[in-house]
């Protein structure tokens, strides 16, 4: 990964379209560097650079096809251009058939958690309650876990609520930061078959 970073920052200036042919590669580390460089691209552009690759990365989105893809790149491209442009974008990627696009949704919201903006992620995590993959409870938990880190008050409530309907890993992962007791206590809390 460092070595991939490295490459990144000297190859910012890579043409367009050798970036999409590298996050087209059936090799992973090529889509991780093409998304690498989106990242930086993003970070360090004005409106017209940032519009670019967020509609590049939004029309990619079957290319960035595995958890550390969707983790690296999410919150710092689709998170952050929702926080200036809105969820519309993210709440449609929980509603896709796509494992990534909902990973994407759920994951992008941790540039809301870091702003301490959480509802964006309460609510894409309420629409993936009863989602049958294990990659989406993980990434669920996640987030609900990091928005508990900075006010623990909103993942209790979450969990007052929902707890019951969580899937098991979902629930451990959200958790996973709470005292001992806390956390046997939200364990023993019984499922409702969701």
């Amino acid at each position: 990964m460092p070595v991939l970073r490295q490459l990144a920052r000297r190859v910012r200036d890579l043409p367009q379209a050798d970036v999409l042919r590298l996050l087209r590669s059936p090799f992973h580390e090529d889509r991780l560097l093409a998304l690498l460089v989106w990242v930086d691209r993003f970070e360090h552009g004005d409106g017209f650079v940032r519009r670019r690759v967020y509609e590049a990365y939004m029309r990619q989105t079957r290319h960035i096809n595995n958890w550390d893809l969707v983790d690296l790149s999410a919150p710092n491209i689709a998170g952050a251009w929702a926080l200036d442009h809105g969820t519309c974008d993210l709440f449609r990627l929980a509603r896709s058939g796509n494992l990534w696009e909902r990973r994407i949704a759920m994951v992008a919201t941790h540039a809301y958690i870091r702003v301490r903006r959480f509802e964006p992620t309460l609510v894409i995590a309420r629409r993936l309650l009863r989602d049958r993959e294990d990659l989406i409870h993980k990434a669920s938990g996640w987030m609900l876990r990091e928005a508990g880190k900075r006010d623990p008050d909103v993942l209790r409530d979450f969990l007052a609520r929902h707890a019951a309907a969580m899937p098991r890993t979902m629930l451990r992962y959200a958790i996973e930061r709470l005292p001992p007791t806390e956390r046997a206590s939200w364990m023993a809390v019984r499922p409702t078959g969701c």
